[in-house]
């Protein structure tokens, strides 16, 4: 049986990930800022109090996370704010030869460090990202933990990268053992569709640091 304890203990995590507050956290999914404030965790007489299913939704679509990490947040332990440093390189630069192997994993020479809350993924990795093409989901100077074990499902947030060495960071549209179709975040920014032989990877977003 899921308890109150987890699922608040999973937003609270959730924002610790994206290095805001509780109250960050509830502004950032256009909520009223202390929709998870203590306060509104229980009564005055001890009565429990859930946060709504809407204001979870909300909270996933605007951080990007799966109903699949929300529940393993809810189920693990407190971590203490443990933090394990990941490879971090640019935006720009993971699209330039040497940075990944065969099989989309970070390798050679050239990345920095960053300490990030612990994930299990062994083989995560940063992008920073630069510009305003992600707008209004990624600002300059954000930087996504990016998880190539992550299962893909319509409506993530990814990174991909082609063969031709392009690489993008979009939300999942549609994905065949065919064809991929690539939604952008900023509309000025023209959607992308390739054949999935023109594909090197495609990552899963998992956070961002802001």
């Amino acid at each position: 049986m899921v308890t109150h304890l987890q699922i608040w203990r999973a937003l609270d995590a959730l924002a610790l990930r994206h290095g805001i507050s509780p109250s960050g956290l509830a502004k950032l999914a256009g909520l009223d800022p202390t929709t998870f404030n203590k306060s509104k965790r229980g009564t005055a007489n001890g009565k429990l109090r859930w946060p709504s299913t809407e204001s979870l939704a909300k909270v996933l679509a605007a951080t990007g996370a799966s109903l699949e990490d929300f529940v393993a947040l809810a189920s693990d332990e407190p971590r203490g704010g443990r933090t394990r440093p990941v490879p971090l390189i640019g935006l720009a630069q993971a699209g330039q030869a040497g940075y990944f192997d065969d099989a989309g994993f970070p390798a050679g020479s050239g990345w920095e460090e960053i300490a990030f809350p612990d994930f299990a993924d062994d083989h995560a990795y940063a992008l920073e990202i630069a510009g305003d093409s992600m707008l209004p989901v990624y600002r300059d100077g954000d930087r996504i933990l990016v998880s190539p074990s992550g299962n893909l499902r319509r409506g993530d947030r990814v990174v991909a990268k082609t063969r031709a060495g392009e690489v993008m960071a979009k939300q999942l549209s549609r994905l065949t053992a065919q064809h991929i179709e690539l939604r952008s975040f900023n509309p000025a920014y023209p959607d992308r569709s390739f054949p999935m032989a023109e594909i090197a990877f495609i990552h899963r977003i998992v956070w961002v640091s802001q």
